[in-house]
């Protein structure tokens, strides 16, 4: 007889719990009918917070991983979408307005142009997701992306607890879907010029490719069904998620970036059909393999698309790489970039990118558009890749004159000129830039040209993708430069004020409900750390796996940006099962700080949890 006493069980972790802060936006709410909320309003149901910028590719990401999640819960979860602003293009309320139909947000925003909600919830990311429980208290914050999974199991568990408890709220949320307007085109992308003539655009936000005539305004004919798809077939059966880039290959077929598809298509426009050349239907994620067949290895977010070099050259945007396509062996690989968001010149596998959106090939240089560092970069022959216009993620304006000092703002366009000069789609300058390389001169063409995204050369004009007008615009190329009052930002966000000498950084991570960090091959968690100036940190920066390490400030430099990349590997934890599902939470965090004698010692950055 065995009289020893049972083990109890053990009690579930209590799940901290901190009183909401109300939400606060000048710009008011959109997609609500008109109805200005409070989260007394929403007592009872259970808010996700998603605090996003419309410029931020990961942001974009959040996005989609929300959908399904809104469909399933629809009756017990509201998504609140908190936009806030990087750019200053991005705090005007009709920018805000018209990226929410742009993306299809199919949930409530607050316009928060002065980042008083990100305040008070001390939001240090975008994007950055916050749950709110029914009683109005904050359980979990998760900054980055791929954090779905863990918020649809505490949702489950919410929903369970509360229901017991009496205080869960079912029933229909406050979105109000605005109503649709009748343009030809609605938020297009990209431009390709076809050798008949005519025009082939990406109809964006229709999830689809309209041919145009050669007066870049008479529709031909629409490939795609319409709606979010991604089947090959017919111009009626083919589907379409937001495309963008398009590019002509020698043998007079397109391909086509089909972005939130991650994915590459092929259009033939003598067949009318669409077939995919590369990418699973997957977003790529860390520890996905970076080359191989086409069709086997995950894209991330290809936002344009170039042919260069026998092969076609890919802007990653959602892994900041370049990649190329090889259709003679089918296969893809990184060409470019190590995943790190920032500017890095030199070899292509050390250079560091920052959302590349635009592209463009001559015979000597592939031309890039670097929107979040307002850059104009560029690809050597060898590979290496340079720096023509921009300085970094913070800095950005409007101001010409020579390339050291001259400004952009979010470029998502860059076209070849015929002098050997290079147009840009300064996007969020409502401007056409140009900059020449033999003397190193940045002018302004045009202005007034609403979020100008890409542009083709059409005899002696140039037609202008005007994605916030619906339209394509044709400018006759111009011999003077247009006079523009120079304008120069910073990105504004309230600096945290930390001692000089030591300072604690600790990422907070804790593994969702039912998983465990993932040590079968080595640590689950990496740590990247480095400075703007290089300077600021006497001590601590470079790479290494444990998520908390002492840093060490110099006083002589009064302020600057630490640059932080946490990583961490968690799966389920299921001893019976052999192949658990595993997922990689990961967030690069730009940090504004001022070293003061009155500082915090200790800088938390939660990646995914609560700081206890």
């Amino acid at each position: 007889m065995n009289d020893a006493v049972p083990a109890p069980t053990p009690a579930p972790r209590r799940r901290a719990r901190v009183r909401a802060p109300e939400l606060i936006g000048e710009g008011g709410w959109l997609n609500t009918g008109g109805t200005q909320y409070t989260l007394a309003d929403l007592r009872g149901r259970i808010v996700i917070l998603d605090f996003w910028t419309f410029c931020c590719v990961n942001c974009l990401h959040v996005l989609d991983e929300l959908r399904e999640l809104e469909e399933k819960h629809r009756d017990t979860v509201v998504v609140i979408g908190v936009h806030s602003p990087k750019f200053v293009h991005e705090a005007e309320h009709a920018a805000v307005v018209d990226a929410v139909e742009r993306y299809g947000v199919a949930h409530p925003v607050l316009d928060d142009p002065e980042l008083a909600t990100w305040k008070q919830y001390a939001v240090r990311a975008w994007p950055t997701l916050v749950v709110i429980d029914p009683e109005g208290y904050i359980v979990a914050q998760h900054a980055g992306e791929g954090h779905v999974h863990a918020i649809e199991r505490l949702v489950a568990e919410l929903e369970t607890e509360h229901a017991a408890k009496g205080t869960l709220r079912r029933g229909d949320g406050p979105y109000v879907a605005p109503e649709p307007e009748p343009t030809v085109l609605r938020f297009p992308g990209k431009v390709l010029a076809l050798p008949g003539g005519t025009f082939l655009v990406s109809d964006t936000t229709r999830h689809q490719l309209v041919e145009l005539a050669a007066d870049g305004e008479t529709v031909l004919r629409r490939i795609g069904q319409g709606g979010r798809g991604s089947a090959d077939g017919p111009p009626d059966r083919a589907g379409f998620q937001e495309p963008q880039g398009l590019a002509l290959l020698p043998d007079g077929t397109v391909v086509v970036a089909d972005t939130v598809n991650h994915a590459l298509r092929r259009f033939d426009p003598v067949t009318g059909d669409t077939t995919t050349l590369a990418g699973t239907g997957r977003q790529w994620m860390q520890g996905d393999p970076a080359a191989g067949p086409a069709r086997e290895v995950p894209l991330s977010s290809p936002w344009d698309v170039a042919w260069w070099q026998d092969r076609v050259w890919i802007a990653m945007a959602g892994v900041h790489q370049l990649w190329a396509y090889d259709p003679a062996d089918g296969s893809v690989t990184v060409t470019a970039g190590t995943t790190n968001e920032g500017l890095l010149d030199g070899p292509g596998a050390d250079a560091w990118f920052a959302q590349p959106s635009g592209l463009a090939a001559t015979p000597d240089r592939l031309w890039l558009a670097d929107s979040e560092t307002s850059a104009l970069r560029w690809v050597a022959p060898d590979g290496s890749v340079h720096t023509a216009v921009g300085t970094g993620l913070f800095d950005f304006g409007h101001r010409d004159g020579a390339a050291g000092q001259a400004l952009l703002q979010h470029p998502l366009g860059v076209t070849a000129l015929p002098d050997g000069s290079v147009a840009v789609s300064d996007t969020y300058n409502h401007a056409l830039r140009r900059y020449d390389p033999a003397t190193g001169e940045v002018t302004t063409l045009a202005t007034d040209l609403r979020e100008p995204s890409d542009a083709v050369l059409t005899g002696d004009d140039i037609l202008v993708v005007e994605s916030a007008r619906h339209r394509l615009t044709r400018l006759r190329l111009p011999e003077e430069a247009v006079r523009v009052e120079s304008v120069a930002h910073r990105t504004q966000r309230a600096a945290t004020e930390v001692t000089p000498g030591r300072l604690r950084l600790d990422v907070i991570f804790q593994a969702p409900t039912g998983q465990k960090l993932d040590t079968r091959y080595g640590p689950s968690t990496r740590l990247l750390i480095s400075a703007t100036p290089p300077e600021l940190l006497r001590g601590g920066e470079g790479a290494g796996t444990d998520l908390s390490r002492d840093l060490d400030l110099d006083p002589a430099v009064p302020e600057g940006v630490l640059h932080i990349s946490a990583m961490a590997a968690s799966c389920d934890d299921d001893p019976a099962n052999e192949y658990p599902a595993c997922h990689v939470h990961q967030q690069d965090w730009g940090v504004p700080v001022r070293v003061v004698a009155t500082g915090a010692g200790r800088l938390p950055l939660v990646l995914a949890g609560m700081d206890d």
